[in-house]
């Protein structure tokens, strides 16, 4: 730890991201009990979402066996569970953006490795709509995405896309209803820098209805292979 980052840590003392509880000066970014209540996704997940099986024999989940998705693959840290849940709500709606860091290095130590075999020209976050960016003051995929890409050496292009609408809650509506909800609400500003593997990052992952909509517009400026990356994911199929 820098001196500078011991100052700020003695000033503003960080949370644990899971209990929320004061953390001790220099004794990490986590309670180490609270790491406990975290569940890494592993390596029996779904070749193509990412998201963890129950069963070692299959390939691919329920829903990718079902969907055609857009993106080339997507991966995720942890499996979004009860602990998971509260913990991201705490980052997205009551301002902890000191745990956008643990959540970077998780990201960076569990899945840097094929991040960095996918070679992409750059990381780009999913972006939020105007109003709920007014509200939370800051994007909660792009805070993680910034560090992700300090950590691994990987260009970040802020503001790369943007979401043109603040379209219905995701989580209350149905796998057709999110594909409808989100069809053309994004676009790309960047005309200037063309990507053509692209890492995107975002909080979670749940139907793929956002990755694939992102992707899809992606695709349709040129990018031939899209990798989805998300701090967590839902729970095993």
């Amino acid at each position: 730890m820098s001196f500078k980052d011991l100052i700020i840590d003695i000033i503003y003392p960080r949370r644990c991201p899971v209990c929320d509880d004061l953390l001790r000066l220099g004794g990490g970014l986590i309670c180490p009990n609270c790491r406990k209540k975290l569940i890494v996704v592993g390596t029996v997940s779904c070749r193509k979402c990412g998201k963890r099986l129950n069963d070692d024999t299959k390939e691919y989940c329920e829903d990718c066996e079902k969907e055609e998705h857009y993106f080339t693959k997507a991966r995720s840290a942890f499996i979004y569970n009860d602990a998971m849940r509260k913990s991201v709500l705490r980052y997205k709606n009551h301002g902890r953006r000191e745990y956008a860091e643990f959540y970077a290095k998780a990201i960076s130590a569990f899945l840097g490795k094929e991040i960095r075999a996918f070679k992409a020209d750059g990381l780009i976050a999913v972006p939020v709509g105007r109003k709920t960016l007014e509200k939370r003051g800051f994007n909660q995929a792009e805070l993680i995405a910034e560090k992700v890409a300090e950590n691994l050496g990987i260009s970040f292009y802020k503001d790369y896309m943007s979401r043109v609408s603040d379209s219905a809650k995701q989580k209350t509506l149905s796998r057709a209803e999110r594909r409808k909800n989100l069809k053309r609400a994004f676009i790309i500003n960047r005309n200037d820098v063309k990507l053509r593997r692209v890492l995107v990052l975002d909080d979670v992952y749940t139907t793929g209805s956002t990755a694939d909509e992102i992707s899809l517009e992606l695709r349709r400026s040129g990018a031939g292979s899209v990798m989805m990356v998300s701090l967590c994911s839902g729970a095993p199929t």
